[in-house]
C-alpha cells in the first residue's frame, strides 16, 4: 500500500530543495496577493508539526476522524490534510460527519461549537496568532504549532480498508486513494475550489514528482505572466476515478 506519507518521503529523498508548491492568493480579503513558496523539506517540516500536534495534543490515531474546515485551493488545507493522513487517521470534507477534531479558520461558526476539539488557523501567511479572542481549549495554531517538533514518526499505522478522505458521502480508502499512479509531472496548476477535487490533483501531481502551483479566486488569464514565471506547463487533469464507497 503505497500512502501520503510514502509519496511526501519520495518526494524529499528526490531532491528536497526543488519547489512542492507555489500558492497565490488572488481572492478578495486581506490576503489578497500573497505568493508562498513551499521546497518539499519546508512541507515536509510543516506536516511534521502537525502530525505531531495532532499525534500528541490530540490523542489522533487510526481510526479518529478530523474534519478540514479550510478554503481551497489553499497551501494550509494541503499540509493538514498530509498531516492527517501521516497519523492514519481519515480526513472528512462533510459538515454533517462526526470528527475528533476540527480544523478551521472559522473557529467562531456553529460547527466549532459543537466540537469538542478545534483547531484555529490564520490564513494569512506571517500571522504569529490566530488574531481574535479562541475560546478556552481551542488550540491557536499560529501561535502554538512552532513548539511541536520537525520530524514525526507515526504511533501506528492505518489498515488498507481503513477510510482515508470522506467527502460527499462517500469514503475513499488507504487503499485506493494512490491507487492510479499514473500522475501529472512537471509544474501543474491547481485553481479547484472543491477541496476534495484539489487535494486529489495535487496528490495527482506528486505522484510523480511534480510540483503544484496552487492559484485561489479564479482561473488565471492565459497571458498570465506569473504563470509563465513558475515554468507552469499545464493545468491539472480532472481526477475522474470516484472514492470508494465501502
Amino acid at each position: 500500500m503505497h500512502t501520503p506519507a510514502d509519496m511526501l518521503a519520495a518526494l524529499l529523498a528526490d531532491d528536497a530543495t526543488r519547489p512542492a508548491l507555489t500558492y497565490y492568493d488572488d481572492a478578495p480579503g486581506p490576503c489578497a496577493g500573497e505568493r508562498i513558496e513551499l521546497s518539499r523539506k519546508v512541507l515536509g517540516t510543516w506536516v511534521a508539526k502537525a502530525a505531531n500536534a495532532l499525534q500528541e495534543g490530540f490523542d489522533v490515531h487510526p481510526g479518529s476522524v478530523v474534519r478540514l474546515d479550510l478554503p481551497a485551493p489553499h497551501w494550509r488545507l494541503t499540509y493538514w490534510a498530509l498531516a492527517v493522513w501521516a497519523v492514519g487517521a481519515t480526513v472528512t470534507l462533510d459538515a454533517h460527519e462526526g470528527a475528533d477534531v476540527l480544523v478551521t479558520s472559522e473557529p467562531e461558526s456553529p460547527d466549532a461549537d459543537d466540537a469538542d476539539e478545534v483547531i484555529a488557523v490564520a490564513l494569512p501567511a506571517l500571522a504569529r496568532s490566530f488574531g481574535a479572542d479562541l475560546r478556552s481549549g481551542v488550540m491557536d495554531e499560529a501561535r502554538e504549532i512552532a513548539s511541536y517538533g520537525d520530524d514525526f514518526t507515526a504511533w501506528d499505522e492505518p489498515e488498507p480498508t481503513d477510510p482515508a478522505l470522506v467527502a460527499g458521502g462517500r469514503r475513499t480508502t488507504y487503499r485506493e486513494l494512490l491507487a492510479d499512479s499514473a500522475g501529472t509531472t512537471g509544474r501543474v496548476l491547481v485553481t479547484a475550489t472543491d477541496p476534495s477535487t484539489a487535494l486529489r490533483q495535487i496528490l495527482h501531481v506528486w505522484s510523480t514528482l511534480g510540483s503544484v502551483v496552487l492559484v485561489r479566486g479564479g482561473e488565471p488569464q492565459p497571458d498570465d505572466e506569473r504563470m509563465r514565471s513558475e515554468g507552469v506547463d499545464r493545468s491539472a487533469p480532472h481526477v475522474s476515478r470516484e472514492e470508494g464507497a465501502d
